[in-house]
């Protein structure tokens, strides 16, 4: 049996460019990581970097990669048929089991989608477990939106809230443009019986809890993805500790209200 910490080889099958920034790798492989877990995506001579799964599949794994560095921007180079190393999964996930029979609320912001891309199609295999399905994305502008094709899918299936922080040229999804806690704020969700989870940018995230709370959603019943860059991910170096928490194995998901006022 192979271990999570040993990094093993394996083929790109496919390559999508998500926006100018943003592409999806789609890996040839059985792991199957939790909605919410991350890999360790290596290159040798390069680097290694982690990166949150964006799928839930026992044959592929899809990983949105953000070209922000030097082992991103190697990622984006790479042909299909390469092969890159990955060891995992780490981390804690969104606690999908127990929120049967629940209303789920997805927040999420930007790249931030991704790993809710990986909650929806656990959701996607089990829809009868669950009640209404709300999904709050939002995006710089429509050029930046991520899953497009998938996006006309979750808008059949689920409760789909989209915006866009800017429109200056064609908006192809004719959504609203405006922050993606506006649309939260004016929407008509109730607390009853219902959970969050929210991935995305850190103002985002704070403001979105916010305007949840005051809709009187309770913090434990909020579950959020903190963002730290790991470099061992088994708590051993210390990199990714955050006031006594190691984000790489107490998190990176988090019940909001045992984190509430942790200084990311």
């Amino acid at each position: 049996m192979k271990s999570i910490y040993q990094a093993k080889r394996y083929k790109i099958k496919d390559i999508q460019r998500q926006s100018n920034n943003n592409i999806m790798l789609r890996i040839k492989t059985k792991i199957n990581p939790s909605p919410g877990q991350f890999v360790e995506v290596s290159i040798p001579g390069i680097g290694e970097s982690p990166i949150s799964t964006a799928s839930y599949n026992k044959k592929i794994l899809d990983l949105n990669v953000q070209v922000v560095g030097n082992v991103t921007e190697a990622l984006a180079k790479m042909r299909i048929g390469q092969k890159i190393h990955l060891r995992g999964p780490y981390g804690t996930s969104y606690p999908l089991e127990q929120l049967k029979g629940e209303n789920l609320i997805l927040v999420a912001g930007g790249c931030g989608v991704a790993p809710l891309r990986a909650v929806i199609e656990y959701l996607k295999e089990r829809r009868l477990d669950y009640k209404e399905i709300h999904l709050f994305f939002g995006f710089r502008s429509p050029k930046d939106i991520l899953f497009k094709e998938e996006m006309k899918e979750w808008k059949s299936l689920y409760h789909l809230n989209l915006s866009v922080d800017k429109a200056p040229e064609e908006n192809p999804f004719n959504c609203p443009v405006g922050f993606v806690t506006q649309i939260l704020e004016e929407a008509d969700i109730s607390a009853d019986n219902s959970s969050i989870l929210l991935c995305g940018p850190p103002v985002m995230m704070d403001k979105s809890i916010t305007i949840l709370e005051n809709k009187g959603f309770s913090t434990d019943k909020m579950w959020i993805s903190l963002e730290r860059h790991m470099k061992c991910s088994t708590g051993k170096c210390g990199h990714c500790m955050v006031n006594g928490k190691y984000l790489c194995i107490d998190g990176p998901v988090f019940r909001y209200d045992k984190v509430k006022g942790i200084d990311e």
